[in-house]
């Protein structure tokens, strides 16, 4: 009862989010223009780049348009769940709006990161669900059903990493009163998801891939569709998932025991 309670939540935010989307449709199709733009850039980058090489790291053009491809479909479900809510609650919390969501009937965490949902983001789902299909192709790839099943896990784990992530560092507003330059720094973060592990040696490995785990959440699942299912690589991902989000949670909450309200 309690899931079928949040569930019917989650969908009155949705139908509020839709008949906001309908209210400024110029604004909705700018923004998806925008953001298709943006993933034309990185795409056609990697064309500009292979008319002057051959292999990165070891990875060939349509492997590169598939780990990209892949980094676009994650940041895609997080712009069109998560991107909005996350950096509102950090405005909110600096201007006492987060009263309003304290005083939610349901569990203040879901309330902060579902009350809207971006349709621009969703649109280009498809288009990057294209692009990794392509690419796959272009490689003469035939994954089995199991692949395609993990791969999917693999995206949800990554898209649940982002999201910890985001969620950690818009935390940081309940110590710093601004959440100002996250913005920036996730998108800077965000660059090193569409490099091979490989690519990343030294002091920069550690950090890219160990510390903050940009670089697996895309080269673990676009591997499992070039090589198949790694079970090392399998584990791996899952453990930085559910580390990422324990620690984001723990620190969200955290940080809302400091929270002084705008009436206060």
């Amino acid at each position: 009862m309690r899931l079928i309670h949040y569930l019917r939540l989650w969908l009155a935010c949705v139908r509020y989010s839709v008949v906001r989307t309908l209210m400024f449709r110029g604004d909705f199709i700018m923004w998806s223009l925008v953001e298709l733009f943006w993933m034309a850039v990185n795409l056609g980058l990697i064309g500009v780049i292979y008319q002057h090489t051959d292999s990165i790291a070891g990875w060939n053009q349509w492997e590169m348009t598939l780990l990209v491809g892949t980094s676009l479909l994650i940041q895609r479900l997080l712009m069109g769940f998560f991107w909005t809510n996350l950096f509102e609650m950090g405005r909110n919390v600096r201007s006492g709006a987060f009263d309003f969501f304290v005083a939610q009937p349901g569990q203040l965490l879901f309330m902060v990161s579902t009350r809207k949902i971006d349709l621009d983001g969703f649109l280009n789902v498809p288009i990057a669900l294209g692009v990794i299909i392509y690419a796959a192709r272009q490689l003469g790839l035939d994954p089995s059903a199991a692949q395609i099943t993990v791969y999917a896990l693999f995206i949800f784990c990554g898209l649940a990493i982002h999201y910890a992530t985001l969620l950690v560092f818009i935390s940081l507003v309940f110590w710093l009163q601004s959440a100002k330059g996250v913005e920036g720094g996730y998108f800077g973060l965000n660059e090193f998801s569409r490099l091979p592990r490989e690519a990343l040696r030294g002091v920069s490995a550690v950090v890219f891939v160990y510390a903050l785990p940009v670089t697996i959440v895309t080269n673990v699942p676009s591997s499992t569709l070039l090589h198949g299912i790694e079970w090392s690589s399998t584990l791996w991902l899952v453990a930085a998932a559910v580390f990422w989000l324990v620690l984001a949670v723990t620190m969200f909450h955290v940080g809302v025991r400091r929270y002084t309200s705008a009436s206060s």
